[in-house]
């Protein structure tokens, strides 16, 4: 699940940076990504995993770090199984 992930992030080319580079819990706004990079994130993940994010993950701190987007994708395909 979290290489998956990072091949997403990495693939929709959302910060300046080399994805592969970053840790878990290095900060991606920081890093460069944007507020409707997240957004689009968020939909890429969705059809990815066919999941739906609830609103109480749709804070900027679940797409702050790939470690919390990586728990957020985990919970949500657990709960649908």
């Amino acid at each position: 699940m979290r290489d998956r992930v990072r091949t997403i992030v990495a693939s929709m080319n959302l910060v300046p940076v080399p994805v592969e580079g970053l840790t878990d819990e290095d900060n991606l706004f920081d890093a460069g990504m944007t507020s409707f990079g997240s957004v689009q994130l968020m939909l890429r993940i969705e059809e990815d995993f066919d999941i739906e994010f609830p609103n109480a993950l749709l804070t900027r701190k679940t797409f702050a770090t790939l470690g919390g987007l990586i728990a957020a994708v985990e919970q949500l395909v657990a709960q649908k199984a």
